[in-house]
């Protein structure tokens, strides 16, 4: 057995709060490493903070756009810094299958190259990575590393029905992103990627706090039971709506806007029901706003008929998806950023990775309304389309 399968079968038969010093231990052994701290990305994207299991006395936070393990964790590649002494400090990103779960900070002894054992590092940031994933069923440790403040009940609940933040295939890549992430209202979001479609869902569920949580929830529910059942992009909407009316009577509904990539085509299919809106970018420079029929939120009315609509998506396509808290927020002057200033972004940030472009579009957002706080969620979804190789002109 080599080394990496007998550290990974190590991490396994560990109790999930032990993960770190499993690792800690591995890396003294065989690199003399005399420091070794995981750090978790918070849920505003922020900061990253130490992994300490309840250590009052633990590693504060460190911002994610100006420190070392900042550096790590945007560029996705590690960075190396001299440590307090004669050591050296490899800081890493924990990333797994896209999704960025934060750092691991390595100290070395100078008697090492740390570059030549940059693979090895790797390997084992994501044998660790991937342990945590299957932890976080069993221990609230890493869970509660992510905080920056306490979630309210809502966000709690919003959060917990999130796939993640970003995925990766060779197709494609996403990234998304909820604001005020520790006050969350209604919005939410989910992806799924199979052999032959990736399917997106971005909601808006009405009203505020437990009210909107607790609508949005079950709608996000009934799309995935829908969607499992291998049922339609119409008849996964139409599902919902469905299920949405016969709780509420009509007295509530969710904006909802699904789309479904076949791909090895780059074909789109597409339910508009509500009020999140799409945007593309295409060769690198032109913004252009995707339109469809307005069709009914879920839950307005009783039996609803829901109806697909397509376009096609082209390698190195980039999608940004934005809920009304977004494109409806007024700046100073009145005017609403989605009518100009969204465009504008998502073509400044056009260099940057689909996991960082709703971060970025969002804190842009933030210095659009200058000390105005949000008046509702504010969600973005970014997608770029790479195509399959074969499908690609």
């Amino acid at each position: 057995m080599d080394r990496l399968a007998a550290v990974q079968q190590k991490l396994r038969a560990a109790p999930p709060h032990t993960l770190v010093s499993v690792v800690a231990a591995e890396l003294e052994e065989r690199f003399g490493a005399d420091a070794v701290e995981l750090r978790m990305v918070d849920y505003g994207m922020s900061s990253l903070q130490a992994v300490s299991g309840g250590d009052p006395d633990g590693s504060p936070p460190v911002p994610v756009h100006d420190s070392p393990q900042g550096r790590a964790f945007g560029a996705q590649e590690p960075y190396i810094t001299r440590g307090r002494g004669a050591g050296i400090v490899v800081h890493l990103p924990v990333t797994i299958r896209g999704d960025r779960l934060g750092t691991l900070s390595v100290g070395l002894p100078t008697t090492v190259d740390p570059r030549a054992l940059l693979p090895e590092l790797r390997e084992l940031c994501e044998a660790l990575g991937h342990e945590i994933v299957v932890a976080e069923r069993d221990t609230d440790l890493f869970v509660l590393a992510r905080r920056a403040t306490r979630l309210t009940l809502a966000a709690e609940m919003q959060w917990q029905l999130l796939p993640g933040r970003s995925c990766v295939r060779p197709e494609f890549e996403v990234g998304a992103h909820l604001e005020p992430a520790y006050a969350i209202f209604g919005d939410s979001f989910d992806w799924e990627a199979s052999e032959r479609y990736l399917t997106l869902s971005i909601t808006n569920g009405m009203g505020e706090g437990m009210d909107a949580a607790l609508l949005t929830s079950l709608a996000a529910n009934a799309l995935r039971n829908a969607r499992r059942a291998g049922l339609d992009l119409a008849g996964q909407a139409t599902l919902a709506d469905q299920a949405v009316y016969a709780q509420y009577q009509g007295s509530a509904h969710v904006a909802v806007l699904l789309l479904r990539f076949e791909l090895a085509t780059g074909k789109v299919e597409a339910v508009d029901a509500g009020s999140p809106r799409l945007w593309r970018l295409r060769g690198g420079r032109t913004v252009t706003e995707v339109t469809f029929d307005h069709q009914l939120p879920l839950g307005m009315f009783e039996d609803t008929v829901y109806t697909e609509e397509h376009f096609t998506v082209l390698p190195d396509d980039r999608l940004l998806i934005g809920s009304d808290g977004v494109y409806e927020t007024s700046g100073r002057g009145g005017e609403k950023y989605g009518d100009r200033s969204l465009a504008r972004s998502l073509a400044a940030n056009r260099l940057l990775p689909a996991a960082q472009v709703p971060v970025a579009v969002l804190r842009e957002l933030a210095g659009y309304r200058r000390e105005a706080a949000l008046q509702d969620d504010a969600l973005i979804m970014c997608v770029d389309w790479h195509g399959r190789p074969e499908t690609a002109d």
